[in-house]
């Protein structure tokens, strides 16, 4: 039983000191990528560890998945799209009471006119340069 006992306390220390060196990694990593500018690297898989500005360095630190930050960023575009939609009516009704003006079409004949004065003003222009020359 004593053995046991022994054994596990060795677990624990060794488990003590991997933690200890895995944080000293994770404080490399982000000092790391802060000296980069980018913030974060995204090109990693790891889970993101939160930490609040006023918590104390040994405090326990939050490691949220990619699943689930990926889940609470759905839920937020969710939620900013509810707000948005619930703004859009103020804006519908005011464009509703307010007639869309109906586009009108030329007629052939119309047309025909409008192509008939544009030749006449190009031959006027083509005219003029003529005698200037």
């Amino acid at each position: 039983m004593e053995n046991l006992a022994k054994a596990l306390r060795q677990l624990r220390a060794e488990r003590r000191e991997a933690q200890s060196h895995v944080e000293k990694l994770d404080q490399a990593i982000s000092l790391l990528t802060s000296l980069n500018g980018s913030g974060a690297s995204g090109t990693t898989n790891e889970p993101t560890r939160i930490t609040s500005a006023s918590a104390s360095p040994s405090a326990p630190t939050r490691t949220i998945s990619q699943a689930s930050r990926r889940k609470m960023a759905l839920a937020q575009q969710a939620r900013w799209a509810k707000v948005r939609k619930e703004s859009q009516p103020v804006v519908a009704t005011a464009k509703a009471t307010v007639s869309a003006p109906v586009k009108r079409t030329l007629s052939a004949a119309a047309r025909r006119k409008i192509a008939a004065f544009q030749r006449a003003r190009w031959a006027k222009l083509r005219a003029g340069k003529k005698k200037a020359a």
